[in-house]
């Protein structure tokens, strides 16, 4: 059974880190993006959740995370997302290359794939970050990291990479059930698209013979899909459970509502709203500097603030003092 509209794009991807503060230093001073949300893991709550995107942490342009202090490395392999691509303007590839050499992080050369050219890097935990030279994006990325110039930023999510044993059972999810076009194809992988006119939109699904991976620290936790409100979510929920696939209650995450349900493969998969967004608990030029809880964990706060290692955050220039 077939979906009519495909979800809108990638809403975020959700990885484990294991120390929260180098975690916050490599993605807002190395990568450039900006701390969008400081708060807790709704099911785990003496473990941060972080956010990390544009300017207001619009859906398709973020990246989040479980920092787990102590936490043992994580494995790449088979049913997991092995690869996080953001997308950066095409002139700017060198210049990452340039800086990320200079900083000592684990990145390899750009190569070309396809009729992309992709730079591959690993963070402090190993996780797999992809920049993808893209002319098409027109988003604008977070212009207020004092160490990347707005004409190098990152501009949001591009894709996704599945690493599976078998191709077919997930895209006849992805490109069945979930509405999904198939895109340009490689030797090696195949490329799903929600919209040919919007970025943010791919998924790769990448056949492998590779052992099962270990999900831990520098592995992703899911990948989320958006959706543009609550009716859309409601209906591809029951759609998916007529279609027999398992699929949690809608659950507030605060920001967005979601419902969880893994592929054939054993990826897990999120539907996300694109509303309320980050604003509707603090002020845009606040965002990520506060440690923010949902209603139902207001009541414990002093007990979760204690069990939470402290985080020094950036501040974000004033509008004055963007020299941009």
């Amino acid at each position: 059974m077939a979906h009519t509209v495909a979800p809108h794009g990638l809403h975020h991807v959700t990885a484990i880190a294991e120390d929260p503060q180098r975690n916050v230093d490599f993605y807002t001073t190395v990568l450039g993006l900006r701390l969008v949300k400081r708060t807790v893991n709704f099911d785990a709550p003496d473990t941060y959740h972080l956010y990390y995107g544009d300017e207001s942490g619009r859906p398709s342009t973020l990246l989040t995370f479980f920092p787990w202090p102590g936490v043992h490395a994580g494995r790449q392999g088979v049913g997991m997302t092995t690869a996080t691509a953001f997308s950066v303007p095409p002139e700017s590839l060198g210049w990452w290359q340039t800086r990320l050499k200079a900083l000592g992080v684990d990145a390899d050369d750009p190569v070309a794939r396809s009729d992309e050219e992709v730079l591959r890097l690993r963070d402090p935990d190993g996780l797999v970050i992809e920049l993808v030279a893209s002319g098409d994006d027109s988003r604008s990325g977070w212009d207020g990291a004092a160490a990347v110039p707005s004409d190098n930023a990152i501009r949001g999510l591009f894709s996704v990479t599945m690493t599976e044993l078998l191709l077919e059972p997930t895209a006849e999810m992805l490109g069945g059930m979930l509405g999904m076009q198939y895109g340009h194809n490689t030797s090696d992988r195949t490329r799903f698209v929600m919209s040919r006119e919007e970025s943010g939109t791919a998924v790769d699904v990448l056949p492998s013979k590779a052992s099962r991976g270990l999900q831990a620290a520098g592995t992703v936790h899911h990948i989320a899909f958006r959706a543009p409100d609550g009716e859309t979510q409601a209906r591809w929920r029951l759609e998916l459970i007529e279609a027999g696939i398992q699929v949690t209650e809608i659950l507030d995450r605060q920001y967005f509502t979601s419902i969880y349900f893994r592929e054939p493969g054993g990826v897990l998969l999120e539907i996300a709203t694109d509303q309320p967004g980050f604003t509707v608990d603090e002020p845009l030029l606040e965002l990520g500097q506060h440690l923010k809880l949902p209603p139902w964990l207001e009541p414990n706060r002093e007990q979760i603030q204690a069990s939470l290692p402290t985080l020094r955050v950036p501040l974000p220039p004033q509008p004055e003092d963007v020299h941009r």
